[in-house]
């Protein structure tokens, strides 16, 4: 990025289904960027514009901005109508690729599963988005559905990943792609002795099954960073590496596939809200060399 283009300060709000996020960013245009604060808040029994609020000063106060007007340009993505503030509003679709781009360079997709959806994203150089398909079965493979689970279970959300990964034995399948049956499942094993590590097991490489095949669908080759709530679960990033790794399991069907590799990043769950900020810095710059920048809209 050239010298005469000017840092701008930006901030990205992502409004999910159970949680927000908040990334403020220093960048020239949307390159050569420095995260300055990420911050995330759930949303569970809490008003939705106290929550945004609330992650909103928290992620200002983390960045050292003491004056929201000094902020070139707030971008929100995901569901956007509960934050009035904001400049300019981008798909989710399109800021989880180009967050992707800056947490996992060379990546050549996306797997963003979140609490209530999955979508797998190509992606080209710079985080374009080429394809991209989303889960168009029932909620038993999102965060919600795996939530539900654990809580039924009596394992702390923090454990679930754990369990999965390091204390499974002989994992119990979980064939079924409806969420209530899949409960009944679940509800089944239970009655049968079946421990929570090998039922979590069970869950996490059913829902990997699926999400790997979606990732093949739109041609995917290579990287993927997975990122949504379920990007910190290390159980669910185990079972997809074994997964891509696997196959197709009906061997006469089987076709050759390049290699995947799932990766993860620290900053993967504010994917979305560092992409925002980033496109935000971009649009600015945009609008500045075209002598419109008073077009932007300031809340």
């Amino acid at each position: 990025m050239s010298m005469d283009v000017p840092v701008s300060l930006t901030a990205g709000v992502d409004v999910g289904s159970s949680g927000v996020k908040v990334a403020v960013v220093r960048s020239r245009g949307g390159e050569e960027a420095e995260i300055l604060a990420v911050v995330a808040q759930r949303i569970r029994r809490r008003d939705l514009s106290e929550v945004v609020e609330s992650a909103w000063q928290e992620g200002l106060a983390a960045a050292g901005v003491g004056d929201p007007e000094s902020l070139d340009y707030v971008a929100t993505t995901g569901e956007a109508d509960s934050v009035a503030f904001r400049t300019g509003h981008f798909y989710s679709m399109t800021t989880h690729a180009r967050g992707c781009a800056l947490l996992a360079p060379g990546a050549s997709g996306v797997l963003d599963v979140g609490a209530l959806h999955a979508r797998a994203i190509r992606i080209l150089p710079g985080g374009r988005v080429a394809a991209h398909r989303m889960t168009s079965q029932c909620a038993s493979g999102t965060g919600q559905f795996l939530e539900n689970i654990a809580r039924y279970l009596g394992v702390p959300q923090e454990d679930v990943g754990r369990l999965s990964k390091e204390e499974s034995r002989a994992p119990e399948t979980v064939s079924s792609i409806c969420a209530v049956l899949a409960e009944t499942d679940v509800i089944n094993m239970v009655s049968r002795g079946i421990g929570p590590p090998d039922i979590l097991k069970g869950i996490h490489a059913s829902i990997a099954g699926r999400l790997v095949q979606l990732v093949r669908a739109i041609g995917v080759e290579g990287s993927v960073l997975v990122t949504g709530g379920l990007s910190r679960d290390e159980g669910l990033l185990a079972c997809l590496a074994e997964a891509a790794e696997a196959g197709p399991k009906r061997k006469r069907l089987a076709v050759a596939h390049s290699p995947l590799e799932f990766l993860s990043h620290p900053q993967a769950i504010h994917a979305g809200a560092i992409g925002a900020a980033l496109l935000g810095s971009y649009r600015r710059e945009q609008l500045r060399r075209s002598g419109r920048l008073d077009m932007l809209m300031t809340g």
